[in-house]
């Protein structure tokens, strides 16, 4: 029998989204630009709504991840040799490199309340994220994710009903886009960093631990796009707020944007708490990504080599230990794994289309799906996704070399 909770694994892409990358670029935005790029931001929800709920539909139809429909697909050619090596480079090698932002993205939020050292946070949100996925328990983990997607909901909703933005320059934002001059990159990063490959890994993966095989199959798909509709969308409402209170807050005033600035920004609104309660934020952005990131990780390279995805799994533990510890040191020795950061953003950058791709081709076999094959409309919208994200891959892909 499924779980009545209306949260599930969407939640655990919301977290895995929602990091202190997306807290500042979408702060950015709004800085800069004020609400021009609100319609990004829109593109962006709906891309991965669309994306996730295939990988959903894959997971739960074929009982096979994501890397597993890789690694199967191209046996017996040196595309799936090529496909083993993007994966296990760019999602376990990628998020071992990210994982380091995500912990001082948490330990800034901590260190803001307390002046304990930088590291000794860094170490404290390490163990508290090995803590919970050495639990191995799939409802536990996905417990805490939705009290951490909450707190960051309540957070930063609430902070923007404090602000009180123009409604009606959010609405131009939205319905009508523009790229004002200089923001290009800023629409690539706000898109980059909601529509992220390893969500797709993850996603295709934990909804067989939420809905069993023996959970009838049509309740599985209906709950599970109901938690992706709402888990997404919930998402885009905290990025929507963010980049929205930031707008009100700093574009078209002197104040530079940074984190420290955001909080006396909204001490006039809530007082001495304010720097508290961007905390709180800040900790839970940082924090859920950091469990969900490492979880990700294990779940793609285990898939596509052919391992054990069960989380107590021996290989399983082994990789997002692997992912936590790397994370951890470098955010504990303040340094960042700069030449590792621009590998994986590109390795992630040829990974997106290829990913978004092969979904697209493998969601429209009735061999192995049957009646919940692609509809129509959805291979159109899918198709347009597909097309946005090879341009955001090859864009990605040559600013890392510094060629835009």
């Amino acid at each position: 029998m499924a779980s009545s909770s209306k949260f599930g694994p969407g939640i655990l892409v919301t977290a895995a989204f929602i990091g202190p990358g997306t807290v500042t670029t979408a702060s950015i935005a709004g800085a800069e630009y004020g609400f021009a790029l609100l319609w990004a931001l829109l593109f962006s929800v709906f891309a991965t709504m669309i994306l996730q709920d295939m990988a959903a539909r894959l997971g739960l139809i074929t009982r096979r991840g994501l890397a597993e429909a890789l690694r199967e697909n191209f046996a017996g050619s040196w595309l799936g040799g090529a496909a083993i090596a993007l994966v296990v480079l760019a999602i376990g090698f990628g998020n071992a490199a990210y994982e380091a932002g995500n912990i001082i993205g948490a330990a800034i939020g901590l260190e803001s309340i307390l002046a304990l050292p930088m590291s000794a946070w860094a170490v404290l949100v390490g163990l508290l994220a090995a803590a919970l996925l050495a639990s191995g328990t799939y409802a536990l983990i996905e417990k805490l994710l939705v009290a951490l997607v909450l707190l960051m909901s309540g957070v930063f909703l609430a902070t923007l009903v404090q602000v009180g933005p123009d409604l009606g320059a959010m609405l131009r934002g939205a319905l009508l886009p523009q790229v004002p001059s200089g923001s290009l990159l800023t629409v690539i990063a706000l898109v980059g960093t909601t529509v992220v490959p390893y969500n797709l890994f993850l996603h295709a993966s934990a909804v067989q631990e939420k809905w069993p095989a023996a959970t009838d199959t049509r309740q599985a798909l209906r709950e599970a796009r109901i938690d992706t509709g709402l888990s997404i969308g919930l998402g885009g409402l905290i990025t929507l707020a963010v980049m929205s209170t930031s707008a009100a807050a700093f574009f078209g005033g002197d104040s530079e944007f940074s984190a420290a600035n955001m909080a006396r920004q909204l001490e006039p609104l809530l007082g001495s708490g304010a720097r508290y309660f961007f905390a709180a934020g800040l900790f839970a952005a940082g924090l859920s990504s950091a469990v969900t990131a490492p979880l990700a990780a294990a779940y793609a390279v285990c898939g596509v080599l052919g391992w054990s995805q069960d989380l107590k799994s021996p290989r399983f533990r082994a990789v997002w230990i692997t992912v936590l510890v790397c994370g951890t040191g470098f955010a504990a020795l303040g340094t960042k794994p700069l030449l590792a950061i621009l590998f994986a953003q590109a390795a992630n950058g040829f990974l997106l289309p290829i990913c978004a791709l092969f979904l697209l081709v493998v969601m429209n076999r009735r061999g192995s799906l049957g009646e919940h094959v692609n509809s129509a409309l959805i291979n159109g919208l899918g198709g347009l996704v597909v097309l946005v994200t090879v341009g955001l891959g090859a864009l990605k892909v040559l600013r890392v070399f510094g060629l835009v």
